[in-house]
């Protein structure tokens, strides 16, 4: 290393929510246009203290509160972004966000094909969302199928802290609107991370965990609950690859596909309630490009399909370890209905 070379600062162990944070900030720092709003992130720091410190560091008009009104604050960045800066809106819990969706669905996804690219919409839209922190209702959902539906937005699921920190940077640095899905459980979620990182970029799934006999498809809060299955898989002899798709859309099937067509079958892991879901359409795909890779039907494993249940019966909703290894046991030759060629 030469004496003018600056070391990399060490990895250290660091929280999704501190990542976040972090991203946020770096984000203040290098673009005055970048301004952080939204429901008690000011003073607060923010419900789970993602925004801690930034108005005491950027002040009022960087980060600052906002009346307790989404469709307000929805107009709001709307108008911002048209006048050239780059709002960045916390919409406290994924069930809060819901009086906000008609201008998501009207405006925010339509400007710049209403306007034929002449008005551009810079603008991410930070949610904390799906389940298990025992949450009551209106503060645990998974809201993904009605943004993934909407031509017009990107939606980010991270699942990593490296991945936080990145993708947040490059929602940020987007010229289009950003649908920022956090997963409340992995706030506190700890990994040995140097900041800032760049990571792959939207519409590039990474593989988490080789293997050859089945995939696992999983994105955000689900993807511990599928890494821990593929770990557990190894007792009952499955070979468990793990895809991760980071973006929900851009959505990116090359790196799905090959790892269909190398293992055979494949396993879509949500949390969402699996009737018309995120879900549903990553299966689709699959059998629609793989088929004649597949040795066996795609497989689902997801929420049930009723609304958001009480903290205490959360447990029995979320897809967890066993439902896993239960799906893909169904993936044996001998005990699935299917004809069709490796």
């Amino acid at each position: 290393m030469s004496s003018s070379a600056v070391a990399a600062p060490a990895a250290s162990p660091t929280t999704m929510a501190q990542a976040l944070n972090t991203a946020l900030r770096d984000a203040l720092k290098d673009d005055d246009r970048v301004v952080v709003f939204g429901e008690d992130v000011g003073a607060l720091g923010g419900v789970f203290r993602i925004t801690d410190g930034l108005t005491r560091d950027f002040g009022e008009d960087r980060c600052f509160d906002t009346p307790l009104a989404e469709a307000g604050i929805m107009g709001f960045a709307i108008g911002m972004a048209m006048a050239g800066f780059r709002p960045v809106v916390e919409l406290q819990f994924d069930a809060f966000a819901y009086p906000a969706f008609e201008q998501i669905l009207s405006h925010v996804a339509k400007m710049r094909n209403r306007t034929r690219g002449a008005i551009t919409l810079p603008l991410v839209i930070r949610v904390p969302y799906a389940g298990g922190i025992g949450g009551v209702e209106h503060h645990c959902d998974s809201s993904e199928a009605y943004y993934a539906h909407t031509p017009g937005l990107k939606v980010v699921a991270p699942s990593t802290v490296a991945d936080a920190y990145s993708l947040l940077r490059e929602a940020i640095n987007d010229p289009d609107p950003v649908i920022f899905l956090e997963p409340k459980k992995l706030y506190w979620s700890k990994d040995e991370v140097s900041l800032p990182v760049a990571t792959a970029p939207f519409g590039q799934a990474v593989v988490r965990r080789e293997g050859t006999d089945v995939t696992l498809l999983a994105y955000g809060p689900a993807m511990p609950v599928a890494l821990a299955a593929a770990d557990a898989a190894v007792e009952d002899g499955w070979s468990v690859e793990v895809v991760d798709l980071r973006t929900i859309n851009p959505y990116d099937d090359a790196t799905v596909d090959a790892s269909v067509r190398k293992t055979g079958r494949c396993v879509v892991v949500t949390e969402a309630s699996g009737f018309a879901g995120v879900g549903a359409e990553m299966a689709a795909r699959v059998q629609e490009r793989c088929f004649h890779a597949l040795a066996a039907p795609v497989l689902r494993v997801a929420g049930y399909d009723i609304p958001y249940p009480p903290p205490k019966l959360e447990h029995h909703h979320l897809p967890g370890v066993d439902r896993v290894l239960d799906t893909i046991a169904r993936l044996q030759w001998d005990d699935v209905p299917f004809v069709g060629s490796r």
